[in-house]
């Protein structure tokens, strides 16, 4: 293909994988690294598999992160064998033009820091979280919300095209991230309301999923009561998004609304339902059990699994 780029993707989980899939079906020259064995679909495609973050950043042009937290991406970043290593080896004149992909979900302060650091060894800086969850990984059909400079943007925005619809350039280095901190206060909170709505009803004695059908076609709908409410009435909790990941997004909600002096009240709630599941053993669990919390405390289960 005539756009072939050299592609370096870190992290290959529930995401990750299918994100480096797309590109590789692509055309992509793809070199990945991951603390576990590399999926055998992607071995099997043709991805060059490399022992450690500085070997896929001295392979690769473009190299996308995709980890759990901010202690990952620091890591993956600045370890003895992460990416600025490799940079650094090169020298500023070999590393200009290079791009470090965050799509990670992690601290927006954090990555203000690890931009600026990244840009002074010569590379971009681009946070690019996402939002849909495995379907839309799978699906290439994510959220993709990015924060940086604008000529990285459009170099890189080939390869957002494979993996998400809608793309945004919101700001610079750190919006990205802020953006994907205000989705998930929204998502928390859109759970929390189906999940109370749906075991209203069910204790009133009508039929939750009949309830959430009839919902669906007023203004109550939302992409939340139509997966995650589905969820909730069929009991099929296996992860997307493990609440624990959530659980780790409102706790940088959190702290950055009291670093800014921002009361968010009904997401300290959602997170202290979140903190109760996890306590219940629920924490790898999809983050649409947040429902379980409530049913809890109201000695009623909005619906009863399939025998």
């Amino acid at each position: 293909m005539a756009n072939q780029r050299n592609v370096g993707f870190i992290g290959l989980g529930i995401m990750g994988a299918p994100m480096a899939g797309h590109l590789r079906a692509a055309g992509h020259t793809l070199f990945v690294h991951d603390v576990n064995p590399a999926p055998q679909a992607l071995v099997d495609a043709g991805v060059t598999v490399c022992t450690s973050a500085e070997e896929v950043a001295k392979r690769a042009d473009i190299v996308i992160v995709m980890v759990p937290d901010t202690p990952h991406v620091e890591a993956v970043l600045f370890a003895e064998k992460g990416i600025a290593a490799a940079f650094k080896a090169a020298g500023k004149e070999a590393t200009y033009g290079k791009i470090v992909v965050d799509m990670s979900s992690i601290s927006p302060i954090a990555t203000k820091d690890f931009a600026a650091r990244i840009n002074k060894l010569g590379a971009s800086y681009l946070d690019a979280p996402v939002s849909g969850g495995e379907v839309g990984a799978k699906a290439a059909s994510l959220t993709i919300m990015v924060g940086g400079p604008s000529e990285a943007f459009d170099e890189v925005k080939p390869l957002f095209d494979l993996m998400g619809k809608n793309i945004t350039l919101v700001g610079g280095n750190g919006d990205g991230q802020t953006t994907k901190v205000a989705n998930q206060i929204i998502v928390a909170l859109n759970i929390q309301a189906v999940s109370e709505a749906l075991l209203f009803a069910s204790k009133a004695g009508a039929d939750p999923a009949k309830v959430r059908q009839a919902l669906m076609g007023g203004f109550a709908a939302s992409r939340i009561l139509e997966v995650h409410g589905e969820r909730m009435v069929k009991r099929t909790f296996d992860p997307g998004f493990r609440i624990e990941l959530h659980q780790k997004d409102l706790n940088l909600a959190l702290q950055g609304a009291k670093a800014l002096g921002v009361s968010l009240p009904n997401t300290s709630a959602a997170q202290e339902l979140f903190n109760a599941c996890a306590a219940n053993g629920y924490g790898k669990l999809d983050h649409s059990a947040l429902c379980r919390a409530i049913e809890i405390l109201s000695n009623h289960e909005i619906a009863k699994a399939a025998k």
